[in-house]
């Protein structure tokens, strides 16, 4: 456990670290503190520190800066979010998928970092579905939603089905579900398997599998601002870190996850770079809240920038967004 005076100075430090960007000695660490400690009083404190993984020595530098555990630590337990009011702008409510993107450009100006939205989930229902013969156990299922949207999947099964098969589970299906979500659909037919030819309804299972993944695959992630991490110096100086970091945008499932992650909770929450497979990158971090239409969550939102991002101001505006999505998106009917 960290005593008062370490728990002072690793906070100094933090702060001073996200203001500078540059590694702290312990003549500015003094200063930030404001504790009257001697050099030496101090650069023990930093040992101690350090050896418990809070931070770190760069090899070009006397100083030192925080590590993730230290953020970590930082945020959960010494993070005061100023109460600077920040004017917040209106989402026009005109259209569903405008407000995502205006939400996400209004994220990356205000944070001056990048801004994240994951589009709505919407309810997957099909009007009609059918299936072709590709191949040995490789078919192609045909969905149609009832505003007529087609989508085409592929599907491999562990058994081989003719084309009368192929009609005859279509035709069951389109006279018994039709009009339903495909997740109701997937629910029921487990419970009915056994009562259907089990080829037919594992075909069946199979198709809503699919069908399901197709719909949940229309889950966008809009992102705004990715070239503000160019401006960021712990960017700038390492190109390696850089392209690292914009793998992790075009890695959209990687986002899903997180965002997943994000919406199963209430409120903000903050994500340190290394901490998981979560957020795989040192450098990064991302602070995200859910939205909800009508109560319900539906989306999550946030903010991708450096670990020493000023945690306090970025709460602030991811939280004010998520209110401003679900306002919008609730009174858009």
């Amino acid at each position: 456990m960290l005593d008062d005076r370490a728990k002072l100075l690793l906070k100094a430090l933090v702060e001073r670290y996200i203001a500078d960007g540059q590694p702290i000695g312990s003549r500015t660490l003094s200063r930030a503190s404001g504790l009257e400690l001697s050099p030496a009083t101090i650069r023990n404190v930093m040992s101690d520190l350090e050896e418990l993984g809070l931070i770190a020595s760069p090899h070009t530098s006397a100083g030192r800066i925080p590590t993730a555990r230290g953020y970590r630590l930082f945020v959960d337990t010494m993070l005061t979010a100023k109460r600077e009011q920040l004017a917040p702008p209106t989402l026009a409510a005109d259209q569903p998928q405008r407000v995502i993107t205006n939400a996400a450009q209004l994220l990356s100006n205000l944070s001056q970092f990048v801004g994240v939205v994951m589009a709505p989930r919407r309810t997957s229902v099909f009007r009609h579905i059918e299936f072709l013969r590709l191949s040995d156990r490789r078919y192609l299922v045909i969905i149609v939603s009832p505003e007529g949207d087609v989508q085409n999947r592929v599907v491999f099964t562990e058994s081989d089905y003719t084309q009368t098969q192929l009609v005859e589970a279509a035709n069951f299906l389109n006279a018994h579900y039709a009009g339903m979500a495909i997740e109701q659909v997937r629910e029921r037919i487990k419970g009915e398997v056994d009562k259907l030819r089990g080829e037919i309804g594992a075909l069946m299972q199979a198709a809503v599998q699919v069908g399901s993944e197709a719909m949940t695959q229309q889950d966008e992630v809009v992102i705004s601002g990715e070239r503000n991490l160019l401006a960021v110096s712990d960017f700038s100086s390492d190109m390696g870190q850089l392209r690292r970091a914009f793998d992790l945008f075009e890695q959209k499932t990687q986002l899903m996850r997180l965002l997943d992650i994000s919406a199963q909770a209430d409120g903000v929450r903050i994500f340190i770079g290394g901490e998981s497979q979560v957020v795989p990158f040192e450098e990064l971090s991302i602070v995200s809240a859910p939205y909800e239409v009508d109560g319900q969550i539906v989306g999550t939102l946030g903010v991708i920038g450096p670990t020493r991002m000023p945690y306090d101001r970025m709460i602030q505006i991811v939280d004010i967004t998520s209110k401003l999505v679900s306002n919008a998106l609730s009174h858009n009917k």
